[in-house]
């Protein structure tokens, strides 16, 4: 057994109805860590260019990482296909209970197959696995869903599962784990990959543990750089007020975050209401988390305030009424809806009503105007089960600009099919580049160190001992690849990236003192150079399934409202510089092509030698 890991992957033929357990490969694991490489690995080996992401063909690939609940904030798991959004690369990571439960019962990871004949849940349990009938859940939502898997298993199991809008096959669905607690594996539309195949849930228990290797070289490692917290609320506030401090003047001082649909820079009253929701609330943490979420929180009520959420339904809609907020965030964790994407699709939606492009006689009579929390709030519903216009904003702002035609794509905001999260490339130019080449589209995860270096992580392991300035476009080619690589390291992990910010009250934790964490785990003593060789191993792979399908610099691009325009107020009043410097200088760094194709020398280079007959002649 390889310490760090439990030394198993589960896999699943759903079309047979049939599990078998298979050793992980230690070398595969010390080539490609766990997360989302491991998880790229075995997509690329399974699939073709031509794979269609709804087909059982499509394996659907849950993982955890070697770090995956023996260190703090590793309570994380990854998941990812094909996705049936973008046609390209489909990841998604979510928080909570669910990863290191999964490592406990036994498996590093699961790899589904197939299609079920009828609505099925799989149940693995102390290194053993079961498929069972999950007729009599199938329809319900993912807060009624976690009580009666867990009274029928164990109450002490963790749930990830669909709701109404995974099943009925949403191109912006969610898969959901922890019930009320509400963890969302949200982007790229996996949800519907379940819905497919009829796999309602996957419910994991276990208390198999992995061994460490040097359990007190990591102990006082993880106590050096992350110090418990004395105070968790009272660092909570600190935490909320010094994140809203950086958001002022309606629509951030900064200029973080969507208004009116990218238009806008700012909306009066909000940023204070946000702040009020957020600090009134209590952190709710992952189970290895010692100090919660910057920019989330549990309200009285029981729902969550969850900045990503507040800000796509609340503020790109105009609409500030809180309480909406949480009624409408809620229903998408209940329903299995990706936040993000339906606050996108709704706010693209109200500027096509505005422009007279869509009428009430195509949204079922509702008046969707800017700011109208009701109407909202209800499209929320009819997006979740499918219902009237609901159904095609369920399909993303791609495709239904696609289907309403006309002007309409000039109000959805999306890179390569995927909605933009709350973080306005605009506002610094290492994500605008790294949003731009990034591998499941609009991804704010992927090069998210970039625009935390630029806001004061500093990082001399990445080359940035001091901050700088986010508004300067040279060198930020070479900033998002290197964040790109450092995040996928922190995905294979599988590791929190809050652990890397500059508004959390410790420390940020620095790439050498993560591969520091790996090296106590496994005793590979694996080094900072290795490390990022490894996450740009990855993130080439990726890089190569995408080009597989059809992905090159024609794809590399930011919306015409992101490159050419600057918000009609606020901090942003300006325009971002040209992309095709930025792109010039990340492909040159990365060692591509001038078409964003990795070049044979770079696949030999990262031992991806194998994928070289997938290139095209003149690379």
């Amino acid at each position: 057994m390889i310490c760090g890991y439990v030394g198993n992957i589960l896999h699943v033929d759903l079309s047979k109805m049939r599990t078998r357990s298979k050793p992980l490969d230690e070398g595969l694991a010390r080539k490609y860590i766990g997360g989302s490489g491991l998880a790229a690995h075995f997509i690329w080996d399974e699939t073709t260019g031509e794979t269609e992401p709804l087909s059982p063909e499509n394996p659907l690939v849950f993982m955890s990482g070697p770090l995956t609940g023996l260190v703090p904030s590793s309570g994380r798991w990854i998941v990812a296909a094909i996705s049936p959004k973008t046609n390209i690369w489909g990841e998604s990571h979510a928080g909570g209970k669910w990863g290191d439960e999964l490592k406990y019962a036994g498996f590093d990871g699961i790899i589904i197959r197939g299609k079920a004949s009828k609505p099925t849940y799989l149940w693995v349990n102390e290194g053993k696995a079961e498929l069972r009938n999950a007729r009599r859940i199938w329809g319900k939502d993912n807060y009624d869903v976690d009580p009666i898997l867990r009274e029928e298993t164990n109450k002490s199991a963790i749930v990830a599962s669909i709701g109404p809008a995974g099943e009925r096959l949403a191109r912006i669905s969610c898969i959901m784990s922890g019930g009320k607690e509400g963890r969302a594996a949200a982007r790229s539309g996996l949800g519907a990959v379940m819905g497919y195949k009829k796999l309602k849930a996957v419910v994991v228990r276990g208390t198999r543990k992995p061994k460490v290797y040097d359990e007190e070289r990591l102990r006082k490692s993880v106590e050096a750089n992350f110090p418990k917290s004395v105070n968790l609320m009272e660092r909570r506030q600190k935490v909320v007020q010094q994140f809203t401090d950086g958001h002022k003047e309606g629509g951030a001082s900064s200029g973080f975050y969507p208004i009116k649909n990218w238009l806008e820079g700012k909306f009066e009253g909000f940023n204070g209401k946000m702040a009020e929701l957020m600090l009134k609330g209590r952190p709710y943490l992952c189970r290895t988390c010692r100090n919660g979420c910057v920019e989330s929180a549990m309200v009285e009520s029981g729902r969550h305030a969850v900045y990503e959420a507040i800000t796509l339904v609340g503020s790109s809609c105009m609409v500030d009424d809180m309480d909406a907020i949480e009624q409408a965030y809620t229903l998408c964790n209940r329903l299995g809806l990706d936040a993000i994407s339906t606050g996108a699709v709704i706010a693209f939606a109200m500027e096509c009503y505005e422009k007279g492009i869509i009428s009430k006689k195509d949204t079922n009579g509702l008046a969707l105007t800017w700011g109208n929390a009701e109407a909202m709030v209800e499209m929320v519903k009819k997006i979740g089960y499918r219902k009237g216009f609901g159904w095609l904003l369920g399909e993303g702002v791609k495709r239904a600009a696609d289907e309403i035609g006309g002007l309409a794509h000039e109000y959805a905001i999306h890179v390569k099919g995927q909605e933009l999260a709350a973080i306005d490339p605009r506002a610094t130019y290492g994500i605008a580049a790294s949003i731009a080449t990034s591998n499941r589209g609009a991804c704010h995860e992927e090069g998210v160190p970039a625009t935390r270096i630029e806001r004061g992580a500093v990082s001399p392991d990445l080359g940035y001992p001091t901050r700088p300035d986010r508004f300067e476009s040279e060198g930020k080619g070479v900033l998002a690849a290197k964040a790109q690589d450092f995040e996928c390291m922190l995905d294979a992990l599988v590791c929190c990236n809050f652990l890397f910010h500059p508004e959390i009250p410790f420390k940020h934790i620095q790439p050498s003192q993560f591969a520091e964490w790996l090296s106590a785990v496994t005793g590979w003593e694996v080094g900072l150079r290795e490390f990022m060789l490894i996450g740009e191993r990855i993130f080439n792979l990726k890089r190569m399934f995408n080009v597989r399908r059809g992905i090159s610099r024609k794809d590399d691009l930011l919306p015409g409202r992101i490159l050419m325009r600057p918000t009609r107020q606020g901090p942003l009043i300006r325009t971002l510089p040209p992309i095709g410097p930025l792109l010039n200088e990340y492909y040159a760094y990365r060692g591509w092509s001038e078409e964003g194709v990795p070049t044979r020398a770079k696949l030999e280079q990262l031992s991806l030698e194998g994928l070289t007959s997938y290139l095209p002649q003149n690379v």
